[in-house]
């Protein structure tokens, strides 16, 4: 009893970790049929779907390195 006791034991963690990286892929595959393409972040786009959200966040990048190259400038 006890050696059937330590068997089990000896196995949840593989047998867990088994279950859990399933359940990732699953979880993935699910959610990259909806993100037009973009799987690289696991199917959670957060809404940057439209063309006007992409252009302006590079605009926001555009602005925000201006800043950077202007403040290097001055110190």
């Amino acid at each position: 009893m006890q050696a059937l006791f330590y068997g089990l034991a000896a196995l949840a963690c593989p047998v867990g970790m088994g279950l859990m990286m399933w359940m990732m892929m699953r979880g993935q595959s699910n959610g990259g049929a909806n993100n037009n393409g973009n799987s690289g972040d696991g199917g959670s786009s957060a809404g940057l779907d439209t063309p006007g959200q992409v252009a302006a966040l590079r605009a926001e990048i555009d602005q925000l390195k201006a800043d950077r190259a202007a403040h290097r400038a001055q110190g």
